[in-house]
């Protein structure tokens, strides 16, 4: 049983690590052989902080535990609005109503509603995963319109247009091929220590895989986003912690499902069709008066929404 649960955290920090690897060696050789910042940043950060989540679907679609592969999607989804700006909001107030997030946010619940009108399909396989990477897609070209809309008005943020996550002028090739090669043999390593100590544990508690990716791989694969939210509250950057959650469950949806799917059909498990979609959902449409009322995100809020997080994940264990 230790071992099961020593493989659950080895797998989580090798994912994380290797994620955090990956994105430093990908940022730094695209901006070596001249690519914008701006575009590194809406797309290979991006892309690269999602490797670990993209990395488990696939190895779970693969092992035919398709409850992982979806609930650590849906699941982290959920966590991101309730816990991941839960819990930051019991720490610091967020002045989410000076924040301009309108528009991605209306994004992120289109891509809510798409992913559930696809679920009810019964399947995501590679018809609902060409629709997914497709809106994907056009979600980029508009962020990436509009960002240089933004840098032709002298109004791009500093951290877009000069400084991408990860980013280091001064780091050497060594240096960046030795992350690239941490990150491409890490991240699937990881991902198949996880999943595999992940079944073993549903199997040994006699809980559904579905169950397993909801709870526990879900909030694993949550905390770097958790970790950023705090940061950023502490530091009063109310647009920065609201605008990675939203960032974040856009590209759940769209680009690890839309991926994963092409690998390997994933069956969309029942339960999901009944409940976990609309909490998801629910749990989308609780911020909306963050985003269009002008609400800051006070400790009451924090307080509550950390424990909507939790009565959902008894309800779901019980």
């Amino acid at each position: 049983m230790v071992l099961v649960w020593g493989g659950v955290i080895v797998g989580l920090a090798i994912l994380l690590l290797a994620g955090d690897a990956l994105v430093k060696g990908a940022v730094n050789l695209s901006l070596r052989m001249g690519v914008p910042a701006l575009i590194v940043s809406l797309t290979v950060v991006a892309f690269g902080t999602s490797a670990p989540e993209l990395l488990i679907s696939i190895k779970a679609a693969m092992n035919n535990v398709p409850g992982i592969a979806l609930g650590n999607v849906v699941g982290s989804n959920t966590a991101n609005i309730l816990l991941v700006l839960g819990i930051p909001a019991m720490l610091a107030v967020m002045h989410t109503s000076q924040c301009e997030t309108r528009k991605s946010y209306i994004i992120m619940l289109a891509a809510s509603v798409l992913f559930i009108a696809l679920a009810f399909r019964g399947v995501f396989d590679a018809i609902a995963g060409l629709i997914l990477l497709a809106a994907l897609a056009l979600s980029l070209g508009d962020s990436l319109r509009d960002a240089l809309g933004h840098r032709r008005n002298g109004k791009a943020m500093a951290e877009i247009e000069d400084e991408p996550e990860g980013a280091d002028p001064n780091m050497p090739w060594w240096k960046i091929i030795v992350y690239l090669v941490l990150g491409l043999v890490g991240l699937p390593l990881g991902a198949d220590i996880l999943v595999d100590s992940a079944t073993e544990i549903a199997t040994i508690f006699g809980v559904s895989d579905t169950v397993i990716g909801l709870t526990l791989v879900a909030l694993g694969t949550s905390l770097p986003e958790l970790a950023t939210t705090v940061s950023a509250a502490l530091r009063r950057q109310a647009d920065v912690a609201l605008g990675n959650v939203i960032g974040s469950n856009m590209f759940n949806l769209l680009a690890i499902i839309g991926v994963a799917s092409l690998i390997a059909p994933i069956p969309v498990d029942p339960e999901f069709l009944r409940f976990d979609l609309w909490v998801m959902l629910g749990a989308s449409l609780l911020i909306l008066p963050l985003v269009f009322f002008g609400r800051d995100l006070t400790r009451l809020w924090g307080v509550g929404l950390s424990a909507l997080y939790v009565s959902y994940i008894a309800l779901v264990i019980i």
